[in-house]
């Protein structure tokens, strides 16, 4: 990926980027994702990309983004706590300053990636409630984001038993007086929310198309075992030879569906072209796409949806739950 520039399509080119954009990126991971192969760390890298080129000192975007470009410096982010989820305001992870240094206390879950990261961008807030209260200062006030060296002493790892995607680790970490250079802050001190919502908002995005795309992928999977003889000894029921027919007959597999979320009407790509009129799905699916009564992969194939070597169910578990 990092060879297509897909790792860069963030980065402006004078920092080693390709500036494929946002939109660009979105379909590539889709198209990627509809071939199985969804990938989390461009995402992750692409939020600390984003942070640095919102929050970045020049030296800071000079040593970084070019190697997250070429993928030799991988990121994972650290925001979620147990008892507080994303919400940025009931965060207790602290960031205290002494001198040059931070020292960060606190804990974060359901990170992913942080085994084979470099750095983990974490936020922390760096005021406390009453000291927010006694600046006068809003709640969004008194927040830094920090590039944690993934290996840092007093870092504890510790992963977790979770059900997702295949090969996506997550965990819980532990900061005990993790000592961070006063130059690994991203951002304004005490002012790292416009730093933070920068590097949120196009993390939703990408996550959304690489799930559109994999859902594609669970449900191709599941219609191809449907109509195979392994399904049944039998011939197909005419209800799955209905949905093999309807899948099959809809799209091409080098063409995605017009109705696609980062394929609708009217989208930019970049050339000029008309409005698409007529989806190449069936205007039911279309109709029910993504509600709960339109028939996912699991249906199609019954108990082979359990076996883990079909990764259905832990696929479109994350499809439906993201």
């Amino acid at each position: 990926m990092a060879e297509a520039g897909l790792l860069g399509a963030l980065i402006p080119a004078e920092y080693g980027g390709t500036g494929l954009g946002l939109l660009g990126m979105a379909l590539a991971l889709e198209e990627f994702s509809r071939h199985g192969l969804p990938n989390g760390f461009c995402v992750l890298s692409s939020m600390a990309a984003m942070a640095l080129l919102r929050g970045g000192t020049p030296d800071q975007k000079a040593r970084w983004l070019p190697a997250i470009a070429t993928g030799s410096c991988q990121c994972a982010f650290a925001i979620t706590e147990p008892d507080a989820g994303t919400n940025t305001f009931r965060m207790r992870t602290r960031a205290v300053r002494d001198g040059e240094l931070y020292r960060l206390n606190g804990s974060k879950g359901w990170i992913t990636g942080a085994d084979v990261a470099d750095y983990i961008l974490v936020v922390a807030r760096t005021l406390s409630e009453a000291q927010l209260e006694a600046r006068g200062l809003p709640k969004s006030a008194g927040l830094g984001l920090f590039l944690v060296d993934a290996n840092a002493r007093g870092l504890d790892k510790q992963r977790m038993n979770t059900i997702g995607l295949e090969g996506y680790r997550q965990f819980m970490l532990y900061f005990d007086a993790v000592e961070v250079p006063a130059a690994q802050r991203i951002g304004p001190e005490h002012r790292g929310a416009a730093v933070l919502f920068q590097a949120l908002n196009p993390e939703r995005i990408l996550i959304a198309a690489a799930l559109v795309g994999l859902s594609e992928f669970a449900l191709a999977k599941a219609v191809a075992y449907a109509g195979s003889a392994r399904c049944s000894a039998r011939r197909p029921s005419a209800r799955i030879r209905a949905y093999s027919t309807r899948w099959r007959g809809s799209r091409s597999p080098r063409k995605p569906p017009a109705c696609s979320p980062t394929r609708r009407p009217g989208c930019s790509t970049g050339k000029r072209r008309k409005p698409v009129t007529t989806p190449t799905w069936p205007s039911t699916w279309r109709r029910n796409w993504p509600s709960p009564r339109w028939t996912p992969p699991c249906r199609l194939t019954a108990a082979a949806a359990f076996v883990r070597d079909q990764h259905l169910i832990d696929l479109w578990t994350s499809v439906r739950l993201v």
